[in-house]
């Protein structure tokens, strides 16, 4: 199966890597040309426009920052459902709402092409290692003939339901590393504000039941200070907002929620750096609150 990536990022980037390795041809395309070359020398054809993506490839993932980009990759003028080859899967694996997977699907289906929603759950990080999983929703039989797609890129694919469900798992699962990493940082900012030395409160944590994924993986940025991103900052305030319109829609209570996005939209109005580094920064917005810088 050749393989199309539409949105060459850091998670972008990740699966190629992840395809290339396991020897799927793969035709990348960016905006940002210069977001393809590192993978140039390993194998991946590059994209000069949508169109060559669609001549090549019978599988193509879309991997974009906004639900914006993502609608008009798919649908807009000269976009997966005019210049795709009929037969051709379209694997929706960016951070969208429901209903707008619900209405892609739609417009896919009435272009004789298959669509699936799959948002991967896991940083760049873990992406490039394999350690990660992927949301299916759609029907069982593509889920099947793109299981060698899945294999190739994470640890588990699991079927989720219909279409939309798959994307309202991955917010749930965003949910709880928002929650998780703003409640690890603001343990971090009362111990250390009452002199304990933050590696030394790491070491303990790890060690505690208190011990998390979100705490392996973002703890020690908070203890370095340093917020090289795997996911960046501005990407997730709008992953929050994505779950906070689904909870008003579907009349769920999400205090907890409300209350971190405003911890990280404090993190992000910092200085102008800050909405591009990871979401552990969310300490920084802490320490000041805290009278610490």
């Amino acid at each position: 199966m050749r393989i199309g990536v539409i949105g060459v990022g850091l998670l972008g980037r990740a699966v190629a890597s992840r395809l290339l390795e396991h020897g799927f041809d793969v035709t990348g395309y960016d905006t940002r040309p210069d977001q393809l070359e590192a993978l140039v020398g390993h194998g991946l054809h590059a994209a000069q426009g949508l169109s060559d993506v669609t001549a090549r490839a019978e599988a193509i993932f879309t991997i974009l920052p906004t639900l914006e980009s993502v609608e008009t990759v798919v649908c807009g003028p000269g976009g997966l459902t005019e210049t795709a080859r009929p037969d051709t899967v379209i694997l929706q694996m960016s951070t969208i709402s429901p209903d707008l997977t619900k209405r892609l699907y739609q417009q896919v289906s009435a272009h004789d092409l298959h669509f699936l929603d799959t948002p991967i759950s896991g940083t760049s990080a873990m992406v490039a290692r394999g350690d990660c999983t992927i949301f299916v929703g759609g029907d069982p039989v593509q889920k099947q003939r793109c299981d060698p797609l899945f294999e190739a890129i994470s640890r588990r694919a699991v079927h989720i339901g219909d279409i939309g469900t798959a994307s309202l798992a991955k917010l749930v699962t965003n949910m709880l590393v928002a929650l998780n990493t703003v409640s690890l940082a603001e343990a971090l900012v009362l111990a250390a504000k009452g002199g304990i030395d933050p590696a030394q409160m790491m070491a303990a944590l790890m060690d505690s039941a208190a011990a998390s994924r979100m705490m392996e993986i973002r703890g020690p940025l908070m203890v370095t200070g340093d917020f090289p991103p795997q996911m960046k900052l501005n990407l997730f305030l709008k992953d929050i907002q994505l779950m906070i319109e689904s909870g008003e829609q579907l009349e769920v209570a999400l205090p907890l929620t409300q209350a971190a996005q405003q911890l990280y939209a404090s993190a992000a109005n910092m200085n102008s750096q800050a909405g591009e580094r990871d979401l552990s920064v969310v300490i920084q917005a802490l320490e000041r609150l805290s009278g610490m810088r």
